[in-house]
């Protein structure tokens, strides 16, 4: 009963703060282009900072959470991610919204924290199910964040900036008040303070197993990623889809990840073996990646990004759970969060490959890229991946 009232409280937080994050997602590039009057290539370094900097803060704060508790590390953070709204909403320049961007980064890098506080909660065998809850709340928060950002935002940028902060500081709030510590035992040894610790990273790249699967988790976050920045341009100019239209397959895409990773996902691992469900889950993305340039109408696309979720939405906590399963105890924050450093370096590596291929070699390519990886990564999958 403890530990499932543990999981419920990490969702809310979680749900909440992505509740904030999700409200930025559709006014980010309109804000900096129309208010600020910038470029597309320097909007592309405000959206890119974000994951880059995940990328080098996920693993010291993973690091930071084995030594001094998950709960610490994920108030800490979210006094950074409420910082980096309120800096938003008095942006006047460039860099003022990249410092905000830069200071969200360094706060969302709490998320191998929040994994490694469901590993501390879960045993081996209901881990999947665990992860699926982070899942879960990402799903949701991505449903309801950008359509509730858009309506904000009829009433000012500003005035969605400071909404994003406050639910943000309720996520603070929630947390400081109903989430106890998960970790039973501290890191007690010296800790590393680099943000790219390379020995550490390829330690774990080297591990039997364990290096295998974080490897298969980059391929896949850098399929799926390579579509990040150029979904709504193929559906606006390419299809000619409504901005309301776009909203809607954007909404999709969160609850289908939602129902798959809270509830259907609970089911399958019941049913399957791991290693079933992961070639499953990457049949269906490469499937739907690939189908995607030739959607044409928004029924066809609808479904097509309705298989894609359902792929993606097996795949990420399935290997995230594998990941966490390879992992002694103790290292738990450690490895999730070079794992998830490691996932965001590919969030930065797709859309910056995905933009250039849309623009300069053409409209499918981003999505045929995504979708080669996703089966290059099924062809390692049935050659090396044993249960």
């Amino acid at each position: 009963m403890k530990k499932n009232a543990s999981i419920s409280v990490i969702f809310v937080t979680v749900f909440i703060d992505l509740m904030g994050f999700g409200l930025l997602i559709p006014i980010l590039p309109t804000f900096a282009g129309k208010q600020l009057h910038v470029s597309d290539f320097q909007i592309g370094i405000i959206i890119a900072s974000f994951s880059f900097m995940q990328f080098l803060f996920n693993p010291v704060i993973g690091r930071l959470s084995d030594k001094f508790g998950r709960r610490k590390i994920i108030l800490t953070t979210s006094v950074f991610t409420v910082s980096s709204y309120l800096i938003f909403s008095f942006s006047t320049s460039f860099y003022m919204l990249l410092i905000s961007r830069i200071i969200a980064g360094i706060g969302g890098s709490n998320i191998g924290a929040a994994q490694a506080y469901i590993a501390d909660v879960t045993d081996k065998k209901s881990r999947s199910k665990g992860m699926g809850v982070i899942g879960a709340a990402f799903g949701l928060g991505f449903v309801f964040g950008p359509l509730l950002g858009g309506l904000i935002s009829k009433i000012s940028y500003e005035a969605v900036g400071f909404s994003a902060a406050a639910f943000s500081f309720s996520a603070f709030l929630f947390a400081y008040f109903f989430l106890p510590e998960s970790l039973k035992e501290k890191n007690v040894g010296k800790m590393n303070y680099r943000l790219v610790d390379f020995n550490a990273v390829l330690k774990v790249l080297r591990t039997p197993k364990l290096g295998f699967v974080v490897f298969l988790f980059f391929i896949i976050v850098f399929s799926i990623a390579n579509i990040y920045g150029t979904f709504a341009i193929l559906g606006f100019k390419i299809f000619h889809f409504s901005d309301p239209q776009i909203a809607y397959l954007y909404s999709i895409i969160g609850i289908v990840g939602a129902f798959v990773q809270g509830g259907f996902l609970r089911v399958l691992v019941k049913r399957f073996m791991d290693r079933r469900l992961i070639i499953t889950g990457t049949v269906l993305m490469g499937i739907g990646l690939a189908a995607l340039p030739y959607g044409t109408s928004f029924g066809n696309v609808a479904l097509i990004t309705i298989v894609i979720s359902i792929g993606s939405g097996i795949l990420q906590p399935i290997l995230l759970s594998k990941v966490s399963k390879l992992t002694a105890e103790s290292d738990q924050g450690t490895v999730l969060g070079i794992n998830q450093s490691l996932a965001s370096f590919a969030r930065v590596l797709g859309p910056f490959w995905g933009g250039f291929a849309f623009e300069y070699i053409g409209y499918q390519f981003p999505f045929l890229t995504g979708a080669l990886f996703a089966f290059f990564t099924l062809g390692l999958i049935i050659l090396y991946l044993k249960e």
